[in-house]
């Protein structure tokens, strides 16, 4: 057997070789990056690939070779290696390297891996503990092992336990004290790709999902993940099971790899597997999703392994396709087409956007999607915002240029809880800040853009909404210019998309909302910059130190109301959002000490929308909501 990885040089050229026509599921294939060294550093200059090598033995010498497809230009794409025993030569865009094996693994990466006490990390699974396909051998997997199987090798770093003693019950995390622990950890990585990834295992999330890719609007993405343990933890083998899977699957996309029905979103686009993608038997798949059977059906027939184009994509995809830190997430800001309406649509689901008219100059952009039956009742997920994936949005900017929406934060959601529309619940509704994303501000000049959203039904119908219009107006006075520049900045934007931060990665933005309140506070668009800070300071906000220690700066209730109460009295934010504002304005009311005040709150957003003329079924689920959410302030007090 002589597939695995290689490592040659020629002057101040290196060579990394991987060749793959034998041993366990090979993909016929032969690739290589090639680095350069200058002084005391090293570059990278590209990386090939051939497909379809012919592979020919004499004796103790085996020949693999073929036309190889570049990421840079050279005269000579014909690829020759040649192994005898454990080495031997290539000859690559025209030159000859000695080449020795190192490794069976085709790639090596360094996972390193923390979590908060309390939250113990997943061990391994023995697949042969609960009925499987037949065929596939059972065995004892863990993390490593299984990326082992798919040709990588995986080194664990000491583990850090983070205590968290004086840090309080609440061990739920959001996306911005995600986004400040991965932050503050991978400086020490520096910003360059590398073969290193970081995964936390937390306590939960507030949203309630399993696992979370770190990926956000820098240049340099996947880099982390994190694992919700409140979410996954048992010792069952039903539990452990989905355990090994939620690691994996969150690790898969710091490898650049997609769910299994996006890979046509990606650069360039894969084509889907089977069902549009859900009858993917592939770690990257949702297990509630696969078709045919959902759960059931996927378990009986998962062997615990990548799809072949998948192997093809860790092993031998092209070095900065895959290593974290490099591409961006789907490789890139990909121009996409608009959806467009499927040719016969029978799902019984009809989608539509809305948005106010117009936005100011810098204003962030938020959408609100709904998404209703149109005939007999219908059975879906209730997977609606765009955060998640089931639903994406497309935007045509004034130039004609279509982009892919893509949320800051990723949020795998292994469960899917099933939404009934009928009658009595005829549509449900989300609100979604589209502004901003990893590209960057999507809407960054005036004039008139159109959005246009694909919801993936639980039975994979993709059922597409109608444009949009968005209407971004010129800015008129110099206060206008001067607040769009300071809304517009790239940690504003994230700001948003976290609904504010404590991090010192996003000082600027912050200095910036606070410029724009002291400076402009009578400007419409002040409301934006206050209802960050406001919301930011109501809550509580988790930091890892340096020492690997938690600690939990408490809320501010006190400023919450000042910036909430005026926030929610400005008229200007959407409905969804103004619910969500009063909400935690009351919370903050009582965690003031005054429920009394807090109920009034909630009160008063149900006569808000009374006066608003809200229809009596939304205006009966907004009654239920502010109750409950009395309820569950008066068990918190």
């Amino acid at each position: 057997m002589i597939s695995g990885l290689y490592q040659g040089q020629d002057g101040d050229s290196t060579l990394v070789l991987r060749v793959d026509v034998d041993g366990p599921r090979p993909t016929g294939r032969v690739s290589g990056d090639l680095f350069a060294a200058s002084g005391a550093t090293v570059t990278y200059d590209g990386s090939f690939v051939v497909h379809a090598p012919v592979v020919t033995a004499e004796a103790d010498e085996t020949r693999a070779e073929g036309r190889g497809e570049f990421t840079f230009a050279t005269p000579d794409r014909d690829v020759r290696v040649t192994i005898i025993g454990d080495g031997g030569t290539a000859r690559v865009a025209g030159r000859d390297y000695p080449v020795r094996f190192t490794s069976r693994h085709f790639r090596e990466v360094v996972l390193e891996q923390d979590s908060v006490a309390g939250a113990v990390p997943f061990v391994s699974y023995h697949t042969g503990r609960l009925r499987g396909p037949d065929g596939s051998p059972a065995r004892e997997l863990n993390v490593v092992e299984a990326w082992a199987e798919a040709g990588v090798g995986m080194t664990v770093t000491e583990p850090g336990v983070i205590p968290v003693d004086g840090s309080g019950a609440d061990l739920a995390w959001d996306d911005a004290e995600l986004h400040h622990a991965m932050t503050q950890q991978f400086s020490q990585f520096g910003d360059a790709p590398a073969w290193r990834v970081w995964l936390l295992v937390a306590s939960r999330h507030v949203g309630g999902y399993r696992g979370i890719m770190f990926d956000y609007d820098d240049a340099h993405q996947r880099q982390g993940a994190a694992v919700f343990h409140d979410a996954i933890k048992g010792d069952s083998p039903e539990a452990q099971r989905a355990q090994l899977r939620t690691y994996v699957h969150e690790l898969g996309h710091a490898f650049n790899l997609l769910h299994s029905w996006q890979k046509n979103l990606a650069t360039p686009p894969q084509p889907l597997g089977p069902h549009g993608g859900f009858g993917d038997l592939s770690w990257m798949n949702y297990v509630q999703n696969y078709r045919p059977g959902g759960e059931e059906g996927y378990w009986a027939a998962f062997p615990f392994q990548f799809t072949d184009a998948e192997l093809v994509h860790v092993r031998h995809g092209f070095f900065r396709d895959v290593a974290m830190g490099a591409n961006a997430f789907g490789a890139g800001a990909a121009e996409v087409a608009p959806f467009e309406q499927p040719i016969e649509d029978h799902s019984g689901l009809a989608l539509e956007l809305r948005a106010k008219d117009p936005f100011g100059f810098g204003e962030p952009v938020v959408v609100e999607l709904k998404l209703s039956c149109t005939g007999e009742p219908r059975v879906t997920h209730g997977h609606l915002h765009p955060d998640t994936e089931f639903t994406q949005v497309t935007i045509t900017q004034p130039s004609g240029r279509t982009v892919l929406y893509r949320p800051m934060m990723r949020h795998c959601v292994d469960r899917s809880p099933e939404i009934r529309l009928d009658a009595g619940n005829p549509a449900m509704y989300r609100s979604a800040y589209i502004g901003h994303g990893r590209d960057g501000h999507y809407f960054q000049q005036p004039g008139e853009y159109r959005v246009r959203a694909q919801y993936i039904a639980a039975d994979g119908s993709h059922v597409v909404s109608p444009p949009c219009l968005v209407r971004v107006r010129y800015p008129a006075t110099d206060d206008d210019h001067r607040v769009a520049e300071l809304m517009l900045g790239e940690d504003q934007g994230k700001l948003f998309s976290l609904l504010g931060s404590d991090s010192p990665a996003l000082r600027p933005g912050n200095e910036a909302l606070d410029e724009m309140i002291d400076r402009f506070g009578q400007h419409p668009l002040s409301v934006y910059a206050r209802m960050v800070k406001g919301l930011n300071a109501e809550r509580e906000f988790k930091t890892i130190t340096a020492g690997k220690r938690l600690r939990i700066r408490p809320p501010d209730p006190k400023q919450g109301i000042e910036q909430l109460a005026r926030v929610a009295g400005a008229g200007t934010i959407d409905n969804i959002t103004l619910n969500m504002v009063m909400r935690r304005w009351a919370r903050a009311e009582a965690r003031q000490g005054d429920l009394p005040k807090a109920r009034a709150v909630l009160d008063k957003m149900v006569a808000t929308f009374q006066a608003k003329g809200v229809n009596p079924i939304i205006m009966g689920q907004i009654r239920k909501q502010a109750e409950l959410t009395s309820q569950a302030l008066s068990l918190e007090a």
